[in-house]
């Protein structure tokens, strides 16, 4: 039988009506008591969008559990035809995964057993670090004094005997975004040498996302890599669905040595396919974000600290003086999470962004926080 998005949508709204009639979706509240936040926790660690999943996507996922007995190839054949559709790739140009992590660990891995691999002191490094433990060379380079990524510095190194090079734009934890063309003619000129890595998981977030991506360079056949993920502004982190874009060759040693797509979620494939193309939530949770991010600049100013400009769904705040470590621990008692030191960056404190409430409680608990810390 062949599958369509259209069918599978449109079949996803009627069963969900039958079990509304039914009773047998569970209640809201319940599901935030069984799977979300513990009550009077505001969860702004994790970069997660607490407005997601999409209405489409609950009611494809809700219907993709009856069927769950079975693999979801054919889920993955929708989403890979939906994703090249949209940048005007090939499928073989796609590997999906779970969550952007997997396969990006996996890739490290394939690629840090000839050459080391380059990337950041301060960036998202999970990828990084899997590839230390199976014996690979990672290769750090420090920081600009902003804390920004030194292209010129990363160029100068990736002449020398690298296989990769790993650059998170917007950045985690810093949230700071490069300029596209001048990211553009550097990702170009270390192509030549190495395959260039590009983890763009907030790219929907950004101000001009299709100008910031980078797979207009994978369309046009240079060596590079660029993994997307379902789990940001998409809301669906607890899914785990991801996928990278690259050349056909990188694509098939990705899936040769990993475990191709058998690790992927049939319900969080039905989720990824109803919610890819909902542009009214992806918009609406973009704008919270923004509301929520301006809330969080204004009483970091108010207090006397400061913040590195983010076009993400957190902000890095410079403590002066303080501890990230205490001053997590501190904003724990006020029952709020957020991280705490990166490194040796101990006076940068990293905040993601929750519902507006739990924005208003992090604003409220900055001053008693400073002052407990004696600020």
């Amino acid at each position: 039988m062949q599958y369509s998005r259209r069918k599978f949508i449109t079949r996803s709204a009627s069963v969900l009506s039958i079990a509304a009639a039914n009773n047998l979706i569970i209640k809201h509240t319940l599901a935030n008591v069984v799977y979300g936040a513990a009550d009077g926790i505001a969860r702004l660690h994790w970069n997660e969008n607490p407005y997601g999943p999409s209405k489409k996507a609950i009611e494809s996922m809700i219907e993709s559990t009856y069927q769950g007995a079975y693999y979801p190839d054919h889920l993955i054949g929708i989403l890979k035809s939906m994703i090249a559709e949209k940048h005007d790739i090939e499928t073989n140009q796609i590997a999906i995964s779970s969550g952007s992590t997997q396969v990006l660990s996996n890739l490290s891995q394939i690629m840090t057993r000839t050459n080391p691999m380059l990337g950041m002191e301060l960036g998202w490094d999970t990828h990084l670090l899997s590839a230390e433990a199976s014996g690979g060379k990672v290769i750090r380079q420090p920081n600009g004094i902003n804390l920004e990524i030194n292209l010129n510095e990363l160029e100068l190194k990736a002449k020398k005997d690298v296989s990769a090079v790993s650059i998170v734009n917007p950045n985690n934890p810093t949230g700071t975004i490069l300029n596209s063309k001048r990211l553009t003619e550097s990702v170009i000129r270390m192509s030549k040498k190495a395959l260039v890595i590009v983890d763009e998981a907030y790219n929907e977030i950004t101000n001009d996302s299709d100008k910031n991506t980078m797979i207009g360079l994978v369309k046009s056949g240079h060596n590079v890599a660029v993994s997307r993920t379902f789990s940001k502004i998409y809301g669906l982190a607890g899914q785990r669905i991801g996928y990278i874009i690259s050349q056909p060759e990188v694509i098939q040693s990705i899936i040769k040595n990993g475990t191709g797509h058998f690790s992927v979620s049939l319900t969080g494939l039905a989720g990824a396919i109803s919610s890819y193309n909902d542009q009214a939530f992806l918009n609406y949770s973009k704008s919270k974000i923004i509301e929520a991010r301006e809330m969080i600049n204004d009483a970091v100013a108010s207090n006397g600290l400061s913040v590195l400009p983010s076009q993400t769904n957190f902000v890095f705040v410079n403590i002066g003086d303080l501890n990230a470590n205490e001053y997590r621990d501190q904003m724990k008692q006020h029952g709020i999470l957020i991280q705490g030191q990166y490194g040796s960056f101990k006076n940068w404190s990293r905040v993601s962004m929750g519902k507006i409430e739990d924005i208003q409680r992090y604003v409220d608990a900055l001053p008693k926080v400073l002052d407990a810390l004696g600020n």
